[in-house]
């Protein structure tokens, strides 16, 4: 038996450190490791399954041609080499025809490794393919705004929430996405740290709190501002700190935060005045607050508007220059790395671009020259993009030839030409960059490559020759690209030799100094930001409704939310049947109230529906969400649901600041299934 150091590959900030158990070959048992400090020895009930997915039996076994109609899943196997001739045949008869532009390489967050994440996308560039712009889906907006505010920068160390004297977690039901961090706030609230939550939903961390804030969808940027108005009334602001870290305190002060007076905040957000006057009390009476920012809010139509305003808070009360408080995002902007090498390697520096949340968009509608060939690995956009029918008509052109590289025949695999097995992260060697903690680690594979299955840097490195790339970067171990991300880095990550990660060990790699850094044009947080005000949007954080959501919300009398699932967080864990089957059914959750409007009982057969589409799930009655409200946790595949996925529901419109996905922006009614039966076949 052999132990093996790893590092979980799961689109997750934590970034967990494990033990995997090998035997003969075969991964017996997947554990945390004890040494990394952050995450503590521990898996979560998730990723602790992952080595019945390296050794599942429904794993794609070898490359497969399609026989049947896109998107019935018919397929018989071939070799590597034909799969690899008929994909470079292609490819080049392609670029012949219309260019590079029609080619569109698509590879996302499903492998954190930044070898496997990165290298296909890198070939892509090299080739001067038209491009993706990743991450719309999640957390485009988040990262704009953010940047927006602070600049291009990391966030507060999250091992100084030990240091914390009060915990506030708004829009993050961090018990599903960010457990490490909840067993350190759980730590903290063991020593008489107070931990509030401020979500609609009553999620499992919000159960966990010592205070739930049940606050409207899309109206965090009122509260935030609202908080805000109360600590200027109450003289609790660091004044010091605004005049020295911050622009524009005193134009928002007169200009903006006049005018969230808390009965108008609590009429807004759904919450009582009394609530509203609570909080701003708890969060101004410290400046040891520990503020994490989940990105849901962020997904509504004014998404950037929240983000900016709930980041702001702890420049108020000066927490941003305190060890121990401040606000945190997303780590990775204070880890600056070198990633040129294995991102762009060659290839021209601008390139057309297709948003990630605009993908079935592209392939309707691009022109000159229209999208002919995709390719897609670790990403599942016939699920989790919006407006999933439009995802799926575009797939189903019969003139777009598609290869997909995945380890399971997901929906959006059953829609390729070309399926190409791919590896697990259990599977390969690769270098990892946390972006909620600062840790980094080199992990090798725990075990060789299961069936024919090949990892996103073996396939890359085959079919750069084949296109006539010849970057070095094409040729090299993970062992020898390692080096590359450290060349010209800064910062705290300078001062680390790569060499020293080959024992495979997580390193921590943190900002030094106290205080948060802002590297913004003034140097400081920018309250007022020239930049969006160049760009006519709101230059100060401001909440205000939508005039496309009040004209839904008339027409439509439920909002939806989406959440992660705990067993089902992403697509990325639905190979696992034990995971689906702790998760349950897909299901919709209706406040009592809703469900008895409507005469409809716990567990019934339920249809959400809008003007863009349908779907149908099994009705869990609750009042963990709001009246008005209908939870969908998890995104799940059209297999699993009574019919059809949730972002049939929600459509392509884009985010104010950062042109991220309005998941949340999204209105629908709830009517039992049997119902309409001819509409919803229809549909």
């Amino acid at each position: 038996m052999q132990t093996i150091r790893v590092t979980c590959a799961h689109d997750c900030p934590c970034m967990c450190s494990l033990l995997a158990q090998v035997d003969n070959g075969r991964i017996i048992k997947v554990t945390g490791d004890p040494e990394q400090p952050f995450t503590a020895g521990f898996a979560c009930g998730k990723v602790n399954r992952d080595a019945e997915v390296v050794h599942s039996p429904d794993r794609i076994q070898t490359p497969l041609r399609r026989t049947g109609p896109k998107g019935s899943g018919e397929f018989t196997p071939i070799t590597w080499d034909a799969a690899l001739d008929e994909i470079e045949a292609r490819w080049k008869a392609i670029i012949a025809a219309d260019g590079p532009l029609a080619l569109l390489g698509y590879a996302y967050s499903s492998h954190q490794g930044q070898i496997n994440r990165h290298l296909p996308n890198g070939l892509f560039h090299a080739m001067g393919t038209s491009r993706l712009q990743a991450g719309t889906v999640c957390d485009a907006c988040a990262d704009a705004a953010w940047e927006a505010t602070l600049g291009p920068v990391g966030c507060v160390d999250p091992d100084t929430i030990a240091e914390s004297d009060l915990i506030l977690i708004w829009g993050c039901d961090v018990k599903a996405v960010n457990v490490h961090l909840w067993q350190k706030a759980e730590q903290r609230q063991k020593q008489g740290v107070k931990i509030v939550v401020i979500d609609p939903n009553r999620n499992r961390t919000a159960q966990s709190a010592d205070w739930h804030i049940p606050i409207k969808v899309g109206t965090d940027a009122a509260l935030a501002i609202g908080i805000v108005h109360i600590l200027v009334r109450d003289n609790k602001c660091d004044e010091a700190y605004l005049a020295a870290k911050t622009v524009g305190f005193e134009q928002w002060k007169r200009e903006v935060v006049g005018n969230f007076p808390p009965a108008r905040v609590a009429e807004i957000t759904g919450l009582t005045v009394a609530d509203v006057e609570r909080l701003a009390a708890m969060y101004g009476a410290t400046k040891k607050s520990f503020l994490r920012i989940g990105w849901g809010m962020t997904r509504v139509a004014l998404g950037g508007q929240a983000m900016r305003a709930v980041a702001t808070l702890p420049a108020v009360t000066g927490a941003y220059g305190q060890r121990g408080g401040g606000a945190m995002s997303v780590t990775a902007g204070s880890m600056e790395f070198n990633f040129a090498p294995v991102r762009k390697p060659s290839g021209p520096a601008q390139t057309r671009e297709v948003n990630h949340s605009l993908l079935g968009e592209a392939l309707l509608t691009l022109r000159d020259p229209p999208l002919k060939a995709l390719f897609i690995s670790s990403n599942n956009p016939a699920v989790t993009c919006p407006d999933t029918r439009q995802v799926k008509q575009g797939l189903a052109r019969e003139d777009l030839f598609t290869v997909v590289h995945d380890h399971a025949l997901t929906d959006t695999a059953r829609h390729a030409d070309i399926v190409l097995p791919a590896t697990t992260y259990l599977e390969t060697s690769d270098f990892y960059r946390a972006y909620g903690t600062y840790y980094i680690q080199f992990a090798p594979a725990a075990v060789e490559p299961q069936g024919e299955a090949w990892s996103n840097m073996r396939l890359a490195q085959e079919l750069a020759p084949r296109m006539g790339i010849t970057d070095e970067i094409f040729r090299l171990t993970p062992e020898q690209i390692l080096p590359k991300f450290f060349e010209g880095a800064k910062g705290a990550v300078a001062q680390i030799d790569p060499q020293s990660l080959l024992n495979h060990r997580a390193i921590k790699a943190a900002p030094e100094g106290e205080g948060q850094e802002f590297r913004t044009k003034s140097g400081k947080l920018e309250i007022y930001s020239e930049d969006l005000a160049a760009q006519g949007l709101p230059p100060m954080p401001i909440w205000e409704p939508d005039p496309q959501e009040v004209a839904d919300a008339a027409r439509w009398p439920l909002r939806l939310l989406t959440t992660p699932g705990y067993f089902q967080s992403h697509t990325a864990f639905t190979s696992n049947a034990f995971l689906r089957a702790r998760e349950g059914e897909p299901h919709c959750v209706l406040h009592p109230n809703d469900a008895a409007r409507r005469g409809l009982a716990d567990g019934a057969k339920v249809r959400l529906f809008n003007d863009r589409g349908m779907v149908g799930l099994v009705l869990k009655i609750s009042d963990e969400t709001r009246e008005g409200v209908a939870l969908v946790p998890g995104q799940r595949p059209e297999g699993e649901a009574v019919s059809g996925t949730v972002n049939n529901l929600c459509s392509t419109r884009l985010t104010d600041i950062g042109a991220g996905a309005t998941y949340q922006s999204t209105f629908l009614d709830v009517e039992a299934w049997e119902n309409t039966p001819t509409r919803a076949a229809a549909e």
